[in-house]
C-alpha cells in the first residue's frame, strides 16, 4: 500500500513530451550502414579490431549486441525491436545528431563537417556511451554470448586522451573490475533466465532488473571517469548533462523495458543541440517548445532533489518496491510519454 500512495504522490513530478527525430527509417540513426557481424569488422590472426571512435563501428557494438542477444529475449515480446538494447543505440543516434560527439574543445574538426563519422575521446558524451558501449560488448563476448568464445576483440585506442579509456578485456577488468564483472553477470543471468521455467513476466522482471544495474554502474562509473571532459562545456550544457544522468535513476528503478518503441518516446523530447551560454529553459528559442519543456523540467526535477538532498529519487526508487509497483511505474512513465498534456 505504502508503494502505490507513494507512486501517486511522485505523479507530481513527472512530465514528458514529443518532439525531436531520433530514429531513421524507423531505426536508430544511419543503423543500416553500421556492421551487423564481427566478420565485418578488420580481423587478422583470430583477433577482431574495433575504431569505437568512428560512429559505424561504434554503432556495431550493438547492432552485433542486439543480433546476439536476440536468441534470448522471447521474454520481452515476439517482434525483432522488443530488445531491451534498443535504448542504448538510439541514446548514440541522438548524441551524433545533436552534435554531442564532436570535440568540444575545438582542436580538431572530429565530428564535424569533413569528419562526419568521428567521435572525439574528449567529448564527455562519447566517453559517458563508452561505458555503455564497449564495456557490455566485451562483456558479452567474455561470456561466449558474441563470438562462440572462438575470438578477441582489441579496441582500437584514440589519437588523443588514450589513457582515459581501456582497450581489451583483460585491460577493462583491470581497471574496472566491479563493472566488467556486473556486465558478466546480466550476461551469465540473460542466459540462465531465458532458458529456465519460470513464467516470461518473471524473466523479464529478472533480466531488466540485472541490466538497469549494469546501466546504473555504468553511469555511476562514467560520471568519475569522464568528469573532468565537463570543464570543455557551457553552463547550461554541464547542467543538462547531470540532468540527464540523475533522470536516469527514476527508469532505472521501474525496471523500463527499452524497447524501440518505448525508447524513442523517452528520447523524443532532448535537445538538439549542445546548449550555449546564454541557453536558459523554457525560453530558447530555436528549440521546440517540447525541448524547452523537458530541460526545464529536467532542471527543475534536479533541484527538487538536491534541496530535498536526494529524497526525490530516495522516494521513487522506493515506490519501486515490488513487481507489481514497478509495472506500475513503467505504465505512469509511458502513459505520460503519450499525453504530453497530462502533468497529474
Amino acid at each position: 500500500m505504502q508503494c502505490i500512495w507513494t507512486l501517486s504522490l511522485l505523479q507530481l513530478v513527472a512530465l514528458w513530451a514529443n518532439a525531436a527525430v531520433v530514429t531513421e527509417n524507423g531505426l536508430p540513426i544511419l543503423w543500416d550502414q553500421a556492421p551487423s557481424q564481427l566478420s565485418e569488422l578488420p580481423q587478422a590472426d583470430n583477433v577482431v579490431t574495433i575504431n569505437p571512435w568512428n560512429y559505424l563501428q561504434r554503432m556495431s557494438l550493438y547492432r552485433i549486441l542486439v543480433g546476439s542477444t536476440d536468441k534470448y529475449m522471447a521474454s520481452m515480446g515476439t517482434n525483432e525491436t522488443d530488445s531491451l538494447f534498443w535504448g542504448l543505440p538510439l541514446q548514440m543516434g541522438w548524441k551524433l545528431r545533436s552534435g554531442r560527439l564532436v570535440d568540444p574543445t575545438g582542436a580538431t574538426t572530429c565530428g564535424e563537417e569533413g569528419a562526419p563519422m568521428c567521435i572525439s575521446a574528449n567529448s564527455w558524451w562519447a566517453c559517458v556511451n563508452y561505458y555503455l558501449s564497449v564495456i557490455p560488448f566485451l562483456a558479452a563476448v567474455q561470456k561466449d554470448v558474441i563470438g562462440d568464445g572462438l575470438i578477441q576483440v582489441q579496441v582500437q585506442a584514440p589519437a588523443e586522451a588514450a589513457e582515459d579509456y581501456c582497450t581489451s578485456y583483460t585491460d577493462c577488468s583491470t581497471k574496472y573490475p566491479d563493472l566488467m564483472a556486473k556486465w558478466e553477470e546480466f550476461f551469465q543471468t540473460l542466459k540462465d533466465v531465458s532458458a529456465s521455467e519460470i513464467s516470461d513476466f518473471e524473466k523479464r522482471d529478472q533480466i531488466l532488473g540485472v541490466y538497469w544495474a549494469g546501466q546504473q554502474l555504468s553511469l555511476n562509473t562514467a560520471s568519475t571517469s569522464c568528469k573532468a571532459k565537463m570543464s570543455f562545456y557551457s553552463s547550461p550544457e554541464v547542467s543538462f548533462a547531470k540532468s540527464w544522468m540523475n533522470s536516469a535513476d527514476y527508469v532505472a528503478a521501474t525496471y523500463f523495458q527499452s524497447n524501440l518503441n518505448n525508447s524513442v518516446l523517452f528520447m523524443s523530447p532532448l535537445p538538439s543541440r549542445v546548449l550555449q551560454e546564454g541557453d536558459s529553459a523554457p525560453n530558447i528559442a530555436d528549440l521546440s517548445k517540447e525541448e524547452n519543456h523537458t530541460l526545464y523540467i529536467f532542471g527543475w526535477m534536479t533541484r527538487m532533489n538536491r534541496i530535498l538532498m536526494g529524497s526525490l529519487v530516495r522516494m521513487w526508487c522506493s515506490a519501486m518496491c515490488s513487481d507489481k509497483a514497478r509495472e506500475k511505474g513503467r505504465e505512469l512513465l509511458q502513459d505520460l510519454v503519450h499525453d504530453p498534456n497530462k502533468s497529474v
